[in-house]
């Protein structure tokens, strides 16, 4: 797992000329693609507490489209920045993408280094997933489609919930609850890593033992949806997404495997938003993979 130079810098670099208009000449390259999206599919429910740190706080994407019988599909997704950057706020054209196709979407902050370190951001996301299965009922999504979701880093963080049952267990809850788990570019096996910014979480050169998906592929793992981007310089597409497969398929779990040669790292997830959809149908493959669970 490579250092990324700057949070979505490529992003930005693919979407200068958008944000070189005088309307969004301020905004950052997420923040451009934020502005460019819909409000008209979603309500929103901002800064719910899911635990008392500062930081255990999520956003609530629900759909404006009438649900169905049993509600809708949801989604809790976690972002990247190599446990050290991020914001939810970052993410609200996923929150609208997923809510436009009819996907209850929980956008869910957790702590970062340096505040903590492995396994911390661990416990802040299985508990951001547990409210998201105690309260889908309530917020009109179906408690028997709920679905785990993340990139980059955030990928890591929702397959050790969906592949490692020790992160669930504490909030009384287990992976095979989900419906399936979706990882985007997602490090599942990358240690030693020489991406500095993500050295000292894991207490480099001193790992922590079972501390990567890839030591972990139970046969009764939820379905798995694996995106990856064939020209990843940040992950090794290789190395993670396309040996975690391989090993989940040959426990029998049922993998969904979609290589993308436009996107790179960063535009992976930035292809959920309008402008950048022309890249990859990720957000497509995403939802068809959610309609038949």
């Amino acid at each position: 797992m490579r250092r990324t130079p700057s949070l979505y810098r490529t992003l930005a670099l693919l979407i200068a000329a958008l944000a070189a208009l005088p309307l969004l000449g301020g905004c950052s390259a997420t923040g451009t693609l934020n502005a460019l999206s819909a409000r008209g599919s979603y309500t929103l429910q901002a800064g719910v507490a899911y635990g008392d740190a500062p930081r255990q706080r999520l956003d609530i994407y629900t759909p404006t489209a009438a649900p169905p019988a049993a509600g809708w599909p949801m989604v809790v997704f976690f972002y990247g920045g190599s446990w050290n950057t991020g914001e939810r706020g970052d993410y609200r054209f996923v929150g609208e993408a997923l809510a436009a196709q009819g996907v209850l979407a929980l956008i869910a902050d957790y702590r970062l280094y340096p505040e903590v370190r492995f396994p911390d951001f661990l416990h802040d996301s299985a508990r951001a997933l547990a409210h998201g299965l105690e309260q889908a009922q309530r917020l009109g999504a179906d408690p028997r489609r709920v679905f785990v979701m993340g990139h980059s880093a955030g990928a890591y963080n929702a397959a050790m919930l969906a592949l490692d049952a020790r992160w669930l267990q504490p909030t009384g809850h287990a992976p095979r609850e989900l419906a399936g788990w979706i990882g985007l570019a997602g490090p599942y096996d990358f240690f030693p890593t020489d991406n500095p910014a993500a050295q000292p979480v894991f207490f480099h050169p001193h790992y922590p033992p079972n501390a990567q998906p890839i030591d972990f592929a139970p046969a009764d793992a939820p379905p798995t949806f694996l995106g990856a981007a064939t020209q990843d310089a940040i992950v090794s597409t290789e190395r993670s997404s396309l040996q975690l497969a391989r090993k989940l398929q040959a426990a029998g779990v049922p993998v969904t495997l979609r290589l993308y040669e436009r996107p790179n790292h960063a535009t992976l997830v930035g292809a959920f938003a309008w402008p950048l959809r022309w890249l990859a149908p990720v957000l497509a493959d995403v939802r068809t993979f959610i309609g038949q669970r």
